[in-house]
């Protein structure tokens, strides 16, 4: 049984206005200063996306940009470099929308914020969030440990917030650390699947999983 009227209704349309507000409005890379920079960031997400990063190669990231592979170096000392930026960016965007989600008082009201915030930037943001999620392997160690801090930090904030609900008797008890992890994989998937012809649009399926995380947890049967 659902508490209160958080899931449905007007309760719902208010987790969408409160989870549109953490979703990125602009491009990861307009604060880049250089030009050329953000031209490469772009060329580097598609041709990342499109062929992944060991079937890309240099001059497939600088094809159509008008830019030689001089002019890549200059910013990025090598192909792996730019993958890290990529991901390093998405990481931290999704740790900026679990720890501002996560505070909110009310634990119920703040995992569907979460989960609808979450879900939204990966449908909106699925292709460059398909690199930072989906590449990670071909970083080199020091670049996956600082992916791996924010990660944990993320991981660490659902299990803080899912243990407040519990402690307040809003969510039932159960494994903290599994039902985080599966709830945070279920939102990383989407950008795996999402496309130019989707089933839902992103607010649709963020106003989905908020519910969907609120069975996960015991609030609804």
């Amino acid at each position: 049984m659902a508490r209160g009227h958080v899931v449905t209704g007007t309760g719902l349309d208010r987790v969408a206005a409160l989870g549109a507000e953490l979703v990125p409005r602009r491009e990861l890379w307009a604060d880049v200063s250089s030009k050329t920079a953000r031209k490469l960031v772009r060329a580097g997400v598609e041709t990342f996306a499109t062929r992944g990063f060991h079937g890309t190669s240099l001059r497939d990231i600088i094809a159509g940009t008008g830019l030689s592979t001089a002019a890549l170096y200059v910013h990025f000392r090598s192909k792996e470099e730019l993958l890290f930026e990529i991901s390093h960016r998405g990481y931290t965007v999704s740790v900026e929308i679990v720890d501002a989600a996560s505070a909110m008082d009310d634990p119920v009201e703040a995992l569907q914020v979460l989960m609808y915030a979450f879900v939204r930037w990966q449908a909106e943001h699925h292709t460059v969030a398909r690199v930072v999620f989906y590449q990670n392997d071909a970083l080199n160690a020091e670049h996956r440990d600082a992916l791996l801090v924010l990660r944990r930090d993320a991981e660490r904030k659902v299990r803080v917030l899912l243990r407040r609900g519990i402690v307040a008797g809003a969510f039932a008890d159960g494994d903290v650390r599994g039902i985080g992890a599966a709830l945070l994989s279920l939102g990383i998937d989407v950008a795996r699947w999402y496309g130019p012809r989707p089933s839902g649009s992103p607010d649709e399926l963020g106003r989905l999983y908020s519910v969907l995380a609120l069975r996960a947890v015991g609030v609804l049967d």
